[in-house]
């Protein structure tokens, strides 16, 4: 959303998702309107590109980013990018139909009730995403803000890592765009991170709110260790061998942390079922989805509950199939920004 260009058909588009502690990347060939994942890649990320000028972590980050590249066999320079949610501000306003530059007026004056900082020192950024339809009143527009020095830090390390950024994208929508496609479904999205969750409620195959958790999969690592006096490597590994199961010590350690996530998802539910609107599903991605019984422990939210396919929209080789399956819960952001069009 703050990067422009326009992508040419039959050609490649590297996704790249900067998490909390990863960087993930997907490289999709667009082809004849079908889309083919051609080498990902996922590596740890110590470094964090904030609000602040910060050079070292610039150059570290694009050292980084340029390395995973090269092994992964990536052979395009043209990318879309995100910024983690913890960076971004959304909301989604509505309002009545009007004229362009009524529009523009009426979204300025708007964003000044959500974005929690001075416009001059954010991108602002909006969409309509429905109501232009015949017979409709009134306009659905999500309203996405970067802090500018985000924006530059991010437009510095991928100018050193080679890269040429066509759009910036929020994840929330590179998650809606592997996950749901076009389909007109309601469900929520919760996607675990190491350092936080992202909890995404979509209506009508739209994105309506999105939330942001500074709890992740660390956190319950962090939990066990503290819980059972251990090492942080050995929790690492408690937490993948038992996950959530009830017959293990365990879960003591690990249900407040996904009882916060479970009660924000509640919440949510409710705003749906006071509107009369049946929730079909929710879908659970990101590397902390991977912890044995997750799904099994938002079931008594008496909604469907899966985990989800990031794979779904995307045909790949037989040769990465093996260690692909592996990773794939970690990937949906990298792959929905892959798949975007403009």
């Amino acid at each position: 959303m703050f990067f422009n260009g326009l992508f040419s058909k039959n050609k490649a588009i590297l996704g790249v998702d900067i998490g909390t502690s990863n960087i993930k990347i997907a490289q999709i060939s667009h082809e004849q309107g079908s889309f083919v994942l051609d080498t990902y890649g996922v590596v740890n990320c110590p470094y964090k590109l904030g609000d602040k000028d910060n050079d070292f972590a610039v150059e570290q980050m694009a050292k980084i980013l340029k390395t995973l590249a090269e092994k992964a066999g990536v052979t395009t320079k043209r990318c879309v990018i995100s910024f983690p949610n913890s960076a971004v501000f959304t909301s989604v306003i509505s309002l009545p139909k009007m004229s362009k530059k009524e529009l523009a007026s009426a979204i300025e004056f708007e964003a000044r009730k959500y974005v929690p900082l001075p416009l001059p020192e954010v991108d602002l950024s909006s969409a309509i995403i429905s109501g232009e339809q015949p017979g409709a009143e009134n306009l659905k527009i999500l309203l996405t803000a970067v802090p500018k020095q985000i924006t530059q830090n991010y437009a510095k390390m991928f100018s050193l890592a080679g890269f040429k950024p066509e759009v910036a994208d929020i994840e929330a929508l590179a998650l809606l765009r592997t996950l749901v496609g076009n389909t007109n479904t309601n469900c929520v999205i919760i996607d675990i991170g190491a350092r936080s969750t992202g909890v995404d409620i979509i209506e009508q195959g739209f994105l309506r709110l999105s939330r942001n958790l500074n709890i992740g999969g660390d956190t319950i690592t962090d939990k066990i260790a503290q819980s059972l006096n251990i090492s942080k490597f050995r929790a690492e590994q408690f937490k993948r061998d038992f996950g959530v199961s009830s017959a293990t010590f365990i879960p003591d350690a690990i249900k407040p942390v996904l009882n916060i996530i479970k009660g924000e998802v509640k919440q949510f539910l409710n705003i749906y079922q006071s509107q009369n609107t049946q929730v079909e599903k929710i879908i659970l991605v990101g590397g902390g989805a991977n912890l044995p019984g997750i799904v099994n422990f938002f079931e008594d939210l008496q909604v469907k509950v899966e985990l989800g396919d990031p794979l779904r929209a995307i045909s790949y080789g037989k040769s990465l199939e093996p260690v692909l399956k592996r990773f794939a819960l970690s990937l949906p952001i990298a792959i929905g920004l892959g798949l975007r069009k403009i």
